[in-house]
């Protein structure tokens, strides 16, 4: 298997050959689940290519708690099979198919009440390790632990003593979002997919009542292409309903979007050893580790703004800092914030007036031949989702299809990535990079170091740090764009790094340098490189108005006040 280059010489070349010939499977959307359709479908041997309207992952798949779980939540609400196959999926996850993106992170949960509570939510996490054994995939993280309130503020001294009579430690995992989509992508490209962000899709293809294919805009060139495929997947998400409107058909189902926001704040903020999970009226609050930085949230809240830019309000911003400081000893207030990011979740509507009883469940249709749409689901299980999506798509080709194989396919990165994780100290004397270097890049791109290695090795002075953004090397920037598929500087800022919300100018100070980096790459001139960065001071700036705003309505409108593509 040759490891695919996502660069803009690979991007033409896929979308010319998306039109050569008839392809087997065409997913529309670049997030976690389209992507995951595009490599189940790849590696069953069929003709398969993927178009994204934007970014990969720039929706709901790089704006969420960044957390693989297996829903300890639903056990209360007595869904256990949904937990059940999301544990079997993170275990999957950790052990074989990413264990560089996928790591282990523990939560402390405060009890409130004694006796009952304890008895209660103990039982809960014995059945949620209990189940994770015996998926088959969970051996690899410790099991959950009871601590007296002395011992759980030993490793939660920010916990306010009154806060809680003693805590239950258990173990999930976490991983970079949009990181995890892009090496998803690059995986499908590998085996033979044809992959292609920044193409819209128009309008279907139609012979008689049956799709066909699609038309497809180049949102760079302005190109037009019409893409033929004997079945096309919809997994836009929160766009599900956008995208079946384009057929002039009524859909089966509808989804809701819930926005969720999270805050980001610097890890000393929040004197801790472990993340916290924390009950709220409506759901629950979560307070997660992400290397030097806290992530708290989420908030639960319907939408019918608009879905590219969902926008975090003051409103919001205040409900995650009331709900923390309850049980900090020190609270945190609005300096303490770095980033802020608002995402939606696409639910299946019509269960429940109140977003958070909605379902997290996924469903797949073929509400017309041809056309198949899968939607709801969450991150965690998005593989099962792929799986299920192609298996209709496959009832829909004449012809014998292979079993899926994605349980046993690890993501580009993870072959030798223990190995290379147990040799870290020697490659960071060869390379001369310190060994905290070696290990951020190793989590980041896993057996891929080697190719940001080689960018190093050939220019030592991509070897020094951003400025301004210090845990990214140069080198990783010049790899998104010549290897990753990133096209803008907001591409980099926001998803192929996270600079946007880690620092608290949220990239602008480091716009500059990053832009000039992708330049050469990117075929950049000065003016467009002034371009870029100017587009993105005016996004960071709308989206700080907005978070300024009291509501949804008016931090909608001010989000909306940047431009929303970089003009080239």
């Amino acid at each position: 298997m040759r490891t695919a280059t996502l660069g803009p010489a690979e991007r033409a070349a896929a979308l010319a050959a998306m039109t050569e010939r008839e392809l087997d499977v065409l997913v529309v959307g670049g997030g976690v689940v389209g992507a995951g359709i595009a490599l189940d479908a790849v590696t069953r041997g069929l003709s398969t290519a993927l178009v994204e309207a934007r970014d990969w992952a720039s929706g709901t798949s790089s704006r969420s708690s960044k957390l693989i779980h297996g829903g300890l939540r639903y056990l209360e609400m007595l869904d256990f099979a949904l937990v059940r196959e999301a544990l079997k999926e993170r275990g999957l996850l950790l052990e074989r198919l990413a264990p560089h993106l996928v790591k282990p992170v523990p939560f402390l949960y405060p009890l409130q009440h004694k006796g009952w509570e304890r008895l209660y939510a103990g039982s809960g996490v014995a059945l949620y390790d209990a189940m994770s054994v015996s998926s088959g995939h969970g051996r690899g993280l410790p099991v959950h632990r009871h601590l007296s309130r002395r011992r759980a503020l030993s490793v939660a001294p920010c916990l306010k003593r009154d806060a809680l009579v003693g805590a239950l430690q258990y173990y999930d995992a976490q991983m970079d979002d949009a990181r995890f989509v892009a090496t998803l992508i690059r995986t499908a490209a590998s085996y033979g997919a044809e992959v292609a962000n920044r193409a819209r899709v128009t309008g279907f293809l139609r012979e008689g009542e049956r799709v066909v294919g699609a038309r497809v805009q180049d949102v760079e060139t302005g190109g037009a292409y019409d893409i033929r495929a004997r079945q096309i997947v919809n997994a836009t998400g929160v766009w599900t309903d956008d995208t079946q409107a384009l057929i002039g058909e009524r859909g089966q189902f509808h989804v809701r979007a819930s926005k969720g926001i999270h805050l980001v704040v610097p890890k000393d903020r929040v004197h801790s050893t472990t993340g916290l999970i924390l009950r709220t009226e409506k759901s629950v609050l979560f307070v997660i580790p992400w290397g030097r930085h806290w992530i708290i949230g989420t908030t639960d809240t319907d939408w019918d703004l608009d879905k590219a830019h969902p926008a975090a309000s003051s409103a919001d911003i205040d409900y995650l800092l009331e709900h923390v400081n309850s049980v900090l000893h020190t609270p945190l207030t609005r300096d303490d914030v770095e980033g802020v990011y608002a995402g939606l979740r696409p639910l299946l509507a019509g269960e429940s007036d109140a977003t958070s009883k909605l379902s997290r469940e996924h469903t797949v249709a073929h509400p017309v031949p041809g056309l198949v749409v899968v939607a709801g689901g969450k991150y965690t299980t998005y593989r099962v989702m792929a799986k299920d999506a192609v298996d209709e798509a496959v009832h829909g080709l004449d012809k014998r299809v292979a079993a899926c194989v994605t349980e046993v396919t690890p993501l580009l990165g993870a072959e030798g990535y223990r190995a290379l994780w147990n040799a870290r100290a020697g490659i960071a004397a060869r390379t001369g990079l310190h060994v905290a270097r070696i290990e951020h890049l190793l989590n980041r791109y896993g057996s891929l170091t080697e190719e940001i290695l080689d960018l190093v090795a050939a220019d030592p002075a991509l070897g020094k740090p951003l400025p301004a953004a210090e845990d990214y090397l140069k080198a990783e920037i010049v790899y998104a764009a010549s290897h990753e598929g990133a096209r803008h500087l907001d591409d980099v800022l926001t998803r192929r790094t996270r600079i946007s919300i880690e620092t608290f100018d949220r990239g602008t100070r480091s716009a500059r340098a990053c832009a000039e980096l992708m330049a050469p790459v990117l075929g950049w001139d000065a003016e467009q490189v002034d371009k870029e960065v100017e587009h993105y001071e005016k996004r960071v700036e709308a989206e700080r108005e907005s978070q300024r705003q009291p509501d949804d309505l008016t931090a909608d409108a001010a989000r909306l006040g940047a431009p929303d593509i970089v003009p080239i």
